[in-house]
């Protein structure tokens, strides 16, 4: 069982999620409009927030916003704009899914047990193992086969952020936010020379990578996609 909070102006729109939601077995809390919902983020400190972007009072990306400064807590975007600049605009802000108005309520909970099913990170004591890929928390070691990849501090933090993420989209503001810290003052392509370098210690092919894939406009992922 999971703590969701969904913030909706749609009355109908709260009723039908939470009783769906209920029949999964979370426990589940409401809001109405941004003000609301963000005071009861901090009230209830939810597992998943489900997070209209047309709010009154303080709209979606404002609550994304606040909540991204003060925790990883997972965040589904529900909202009836599906331009691609607006699902752009969520991720850039740290959504981790985006699902548009009309939806269905079936796919709605199937997005909210995938998400839940995710990782948020790897700790100092795990070793994660993918394909033919190995990174040892503990050691600070990176291994493909048996060739040591020989990767920096930060580069070993930036592909351990990644991978404690997997199939999930990190921005470059994201990852600065990660990695170097909220203090960080300069050029988020930062992240791009440090992913170059990554992609050319790690990769067999640079040029087509198996491991960090660049996603266009929004940022990087780390996926297993072999050749």
């Amino acid at each position: 069982m999971a703590t969701i909070l969904v913030v909706d102006d749609e009355e109908n729109i709260l009723n039908l999620v939470k009783a769906y939601l209920k029949v999964e077995g979370h426990a589940t809390y409401t809001a109405e409009d941004g003000t609301t919902g963000l005071a009861m983020f901090r009230r209830y400190h939810p597992d998943l927030v489900i997070l209209d972007v047309m709010l009154p009072e303080m709209d979606g990306f404002e609550v994304l916003q606040q909540i991204r400064q003060e925790s990883q807590v997972y965040v589904l975007m529900l909202t009836a704009r599906g331009e691609e600049p607006d699902r752009i605009a969520g991720f850039m802000a740290g959504a981790d899914d985006y699902l548009t108005k009309p939806f269905s309520p079936r796919e709605l909970v199937v997005r909210v047990q995938a998400i839940l099913r995710r990782g948020r990170g790897l700790t100092d004591e795990q070793v994660l193992e993918v394909g033919d890929l190995r990174i040892d928390s503990q050691r600070h070691e990176v291994w493909r086969g048996d060739n040591r990849v020989d990767l920096t501090a930060l580069e070993f933090k930036l592909l351990k952020t990644l991978a404690g993420y997997p199939g999930m989209v990190l921005s470059r503001e994201r990852l600065i936010e990660l990695v170097w810290g909220y203090d960080f003052f300069g050029d988020d392509r930062v992240v791009d020379v440090h992913i170059g370098r990554i992609r050319q210690k790690l990769e067999s092919d640079a040029a087509n990578p198996r491991y960090i894939h660049t996603i266009r406009g929004v940022g990087y992922k780390f996926e297993d996609v072999q050749p």
